[in-house]
Formats: C-alpha cells, structure tokens, sequence
C-alpha cells in the first residue's frame, strides 16, 4: 500500500426531510446563491423545500446549469454572484450542477483568468462556501473537491481539484431520486461503477481494506441496479444508490492504491467531441480499454471476477469472463458498450481522441503511464 494523506471535511445529512436542516446549518448572515440546473428541482420537491428553509436567508437564485456545465454559463453566474454580492453557494442537482459550483465557488473571489483556475493552472487563496442538495447520485461531487468544467469555444472538457471547494455540508435526501427518467438512474449506476474501478481495478497493491470497500460498492451496485430501474420509488434501493455513488469518490476507496483514469481521460474526450452522456462514454471504453490491457491487468480483473461475480477457473478465463459480466451489467443498465450504438464512426471516433489527447498533453495514462494516443486509438478502434 502507497503512503496517503486523507481529510474530508463535508457534513453529510442523509435521509428523507434533511433539507430542512438548511435553516440552521446555513450561517444567518449568509447571503445565499441558489445554483441549479433546469426545471427538475421543482417537480421532485427540492425547491419547494429549499424556499422554506431558506426563508429567513437572503438569497436569489441562478439556473440553467447545463450537463457538462459549460465555462460561458458559470461565468454568467459568476458575474451575478458578484453583482448580487452573494456569499454562500447552496447547489442543488447531480454532478455537473455541483461541479458548475465548485467553479464558480472559486471563481467569484478570484482576481485573474478564471480559465486558468480549471487545469489547476493559477493558485486560488480562497473560495465561497458551498452547500449540496443531491438529486442525481453518480459522480460524488457532494463531498470531494473535484469538478470537472467544459468549454465549447474551445472544445475543452478539463478538472481542476482544491480543498477550497470542498463542500461544507451535503444534504442526500433519496426520496428526491424517485422522479428521475430511467437514462439518468442507468448512467448514475454506471458512473458509480466506473469511478470505483478506476480506483480499484489495476494491479494487486496490498490494500485489502480498500479492495474490500470498492468491492462492496461494485457489489451493491450490481444488486441494487435492477430495483432503482425497476421500482423507482423503493426507498431503500435509492438510498443505496445514494450512498453507494457518494462512497464510490468520497475518497476512502483509492487511498493508497495505484489508479488508473484512463477511461475518464478518453470520455471526457468523447463527450465534447460527439455530446454522448458522461456515463455512456464510460460503458464504451472500460470494456475495450480491459479487454486491451488484459495482461497487466488479469491479476486485479480475476480478484475482482471472483469476489465480485463469483466466477471460477484459471486467472485468464475468469478475468475475460469478469469483462464480459461487466459489459452484460452495463448493457442491463440501459447503456449501450459500441459506438456504433450511437452511429459514431469508430475510426473517426478513434482520431479525434488521439487528437484530443495529444492536445491537452495527456500523452501517459493509467496506472503505469505507459497509455499513449497511439494505444486509446487502438482501444476506441475495438469499440466499434
């Protein structure tokens, strides 16, 4: 196991109701930005809720937060947050509203180029306080301090990390998941799955605990995926959705293991460059990206065959049978594992990621860094 440092300091309240716990746990004299995305939050109850906690608060509120949120956007709310001199970020929504306000958390004090804070490319002395109201559990963004922004200009989809923006307090209340369409349930699971894979799926590293604790995630995962999609108002199913999404990035399950975000890197690429969901770029290239690096990775994908689908044989033929179970499971979870699902040209699809990559000087990915463009075009190229 790898020598780590570990500190989260976000106030988690989970369970049905929590948002009335706003009232108090927001400073009084906070003069609040309400930051959300389209007109969800107030067909599930969250805005409603919000506006009675926050009764007694000054605050005004921003929306239109976008999938992916967009750098143009976040800098509208920025300018409005300054404008309206407001001090205290209440988000509420999934991952890309969450990671919107982690950006502009940071932004609204800064003094420079905004765009250089995403890359961590400028130091940031301070940031606004941030709170999260979760409705879409996938990416943990309620309680890490990473937020991944996209540009349109400039064709940029990039993360920037800092424990400024690390949420203060996270409110996942999984009664507000029961209205959500079945897309969005399917690409939170996978989402989920992938972040813990990413973490835990590279190569034998002595950090049993860990293994044990994205193993257990997979696991829930895989048991829980069916009802949500299935039952959607099981509560006790959305809570574990819920919970399990958050622990997948809370940050406990990669602490001293090697990673590998290989996957991530190559999404985030196919997102901007043929607008497929976050989630859906991942069901294409994990599959494709395991069955590339069978070899280096066969000792971690026939532990994980076993513990996790419980499969037996030889380490190859559990490991290839891990993937394809893998590949199963995504596909039930109503995410296509092929490009051509989408009539993307894998070719096409294939040279501009390489293009993309070399770009933003990902030139060595995994948890070896030995992936170059030349080995993600080969890997896309199999995701026909």
């Amino acid at each position: 196991m790898h020598a780590f440092s570990f500190h989260n300091p976000c106030q988690i309240e989970f369970g049905a109701g929590q948002i009335a716990k706003l009232a108090q746990l927001i400073p009084a004299q906070a003069r609040v930005l309400l930051l959300y995305g389209g007109g969800s939050i107030k067909h599930n109850g969250a805005y409603d809720q919000i506006c009675s906690a926050l009764k007694q608060h000054h605050w005004r509120e921003f929306s239109g937060i976008e999938p992916n949120p967009e750098f143009e956007t976040l800098m509208q709310a920025v300018q409005f947050a300054r404008n309206e001199q407001l001090d205290y970020i209440v988000a509420v929504g999934g991952g890309s509203v969450i990671d919107g306000a982690k950006f502009v958390a940071a932004a609204v004090p800064h003094n420079g180029d905004c765009w250089l804070i995403i890359g961590n490319r400028t130091p940031l002395s301070t940031a606004l306080p941030l709170a999260a109201v979760l409705t879409l559990p996938a990416t943990g963004s309620e309680s890490n301090f990473a937020a991944v922004i996209s540009r349109r200009e400039t064709n940029d989809k990039l993360s920037f990390k800092n424990p400024l923006v690390f949420p203060k307090l996270a409110i996942l209340d999984p009664t507000l998941t029961y209205s959500l369409p079945a897309r969005q349930v399917g690409n939170g699971i996978v989402d989920a799955f992938v972040h813990t894979t990413e973490q835990y799926l590279t190569y034998p590293n002595e950090a049993r605990v860990q293994d044990r604790l994205a193993e257990g995630i997979l696991q829930t995962l895989i048991e829980i995926g069916p009802i949500t999609l299935a039952e959607p108002n099981n509560y006790d199913a959305r809570a574990n959705l819920m919970w399990a999404a958050n622990q997948a990035l809370y940050g406990m399950v990669g602490l001293g293991q090697p990673q590998d975000w290989a996957s991530h890197a190559m999404g985030h690429e196919l997102t901007i460059l043929f607008g497929l969901d976050h989630a859906r770029t991942l069901a294409i290239v994990l599959p494709a990206l395991w069955r590339y690096r069978l070899q280096s990775k066969q000792a971690k994908l026939a532990q994980y065959g076993r513990r996790v689908w419980g499969l037996n044989g030889s380490d190859a033929q559990v490991a290839n049978a891990a993937i394809d179970k893998t590949a199963d499971f995504f596909q039930q979870m109503g995410l296509p594992t092929q490009l051509s699902a989408y009539s993307i040209d894998a070719d096409e699809a294939a040279n501009g990621v390489a293009a993309q990559l070399i770009r933003h000087q990902r030139l060595k990915l995994g948890e070896k860094q030995d992936l170059t463009p030349d080995d993600c075009r080969a890997i896309l190229i199999t995701a026909a």
